[in-house]
């Protein structure tokens, strides 16, 4: 199951390097044609501005697989084994609980943005702000997932203390240490 999740990520981090590529390449374009032409393509700005969005909530799911969003590390180091299973656990279920409000409230917007279109390219806004159902969706089954792992004993070590915000070396430190 792992396995299929991490294909699926690197998949996700292609997106990414794309996007960005994509966005660099058409502001830069509108940059050289602006003040060196005196013009500019309106659908590359729109199209930019797009897929930064697209850019930022898919970056999320990636983030949260690998443990790079910000949190309260400091204090869930202090803890042992069972208390940071604890903290993983709570964490898990709040993320749970707002990531079911993201894809509620991204549901009830779904119809609004559907009457919309963009300015200038026309496509419909749900392709815009519909990304939300992918981070909702991507960031929540993952949640489930590791909740699954943790209640089924199934979670490593590393994967507690990656939790925690230590790798594998600062983990080993603190094992000798204790």
């Amino acid at each position: 199951m792992l396995k299929g999740i991490d294909w699926l990520v690197r998949g996700l981090e292609v997106l990414l390097v794309i996007l960005l590529a994509s966005m660099a390449i058409m502001v830069f374009g509108n940059v050289v044609l602006r003040y060196g032409f005196n013009s500019g393509i309106l659908v590359s700005e729109e199209m930019a501005r797009y897929f930064f969005v697209w850019l930022t909530f898919i970056g999320a799911v990636v983030t949260f697989r690998e443990n790079a969003h910000l949190g309260v590390e400091s204090l869930v180091q202090r803890f042992g084994r069972n208390g940071r299973l604890i903290c993983m656990v709570l964490s898990d279920i709040i993320i749970l609980l707002c990531m079911a409000a993201f894809f509620w409230g991204t549901w009830k917007q779904y119809p609004i943005n559907a009457s919309m279109t963009a300015p200038v390219v026309g496509i419909s806004m749900n392709w815009i702000y519909g990304i939300g159902f992918f981070t909702a969706i991507g960031i929540g089954g993952l949640v489930v997932i590791r909740l699954l792992r943790t209640i089924t004993g199934r979670i490593t070590e590393d994967e507690i203390n990656a939790f925690a915000g230590e790798g594998a070396e600062a983990a080993a430190i603190r094992e000798r240490a204790e």
